[in-house]
């Protein structure tokens, strides 16, 4: 298992995260390990308790995402796989990257500080994927490779993909500090001040 990125309609693999940048647009083949609320917090309890985690967060990519997958026979049919609000994850996420080895996330909204500073730690980046497109992902999956922990019921259950050309995926938070958000939020005060001002001045 594991995962490759690639840069633009060249696909231009990504050889190291830390030589991403926030902005840059990326796609994603390899595996991906969907993981909500319960499973970071089952994940975490396996830690503290001393149980093996059944899968590897650390050889793929973790996808905050509840899917809705049909089965079919023997195997599974991914109808929508659109990303969870990553906020939720917050409290378990730190934890899971320095102890866990997770070292790319998929997500929409963006993550704490804390979050950031333990990806900067490891080198590790958030990748934004758009709500909205559920579809679209679904359809980037080639492969139920296997449903873990099914009795957290189909969305909080973790599922591992394997996907092809999965995006596209905006880098949010990089190696190095960058975010996507505090940059949008900085920019949007500055504005407003100079609007301020400008009524003031008026």
């Amino acid at each position: 298992m594991g995962f490759a990125l690639f840069r633009g309609e060249g696909r231009l693999p990504v050889e190291d995260l830390r030589d991403l940048k926030v902005g840059e647009v990326v796609h994603l083949d390899g595996v991906l390990y969907t993981a909500r609320d319960k499973a970071h917090r089952r994940m975490l309890d396996f830690l503290d308790s001393g149980l093996e985690i059944p899968f590897s967060p650390s050889s793929g990519v973790m996808f905050h995402c509840g899917p809705i997958v049909l089965r079919e026979g023997d195997s599974y049919r991914v109808l929508a796989a659109g990303p969870t609000t990553s906020a939720r994850m917050d409290p378990f996420e730190p934890r899971v990257i320095k102890e866990l080895g997770v070292r790319a996330i998929v997500g929409k909204g963006g993550m704490s500080s804390d979050v950031a500073k333990s990806l900067r730690e490891v080198g590790g980046v958030y990748l934004s994927f758009t709500g909205g497109c559920a579809v679209k992902a679904a359809r980037a999956v080639k492969e139920v490779l296997a449903l873990l922990w099914e009795d957290l019921g189909m969305a909080e259950a973790v599922w591992v993909f394997r996907v092809e050309d999965f995006g596209p995926l905006i880098v949010s938070m990089d190696a190095h500090g960058g975010n996507i958000f505090e940059d949008v939020e900085r920019r949007g005060r500055e504005r407003l001040r100079a609007i301020v001002e400008r009524g003031r001045s008026s």
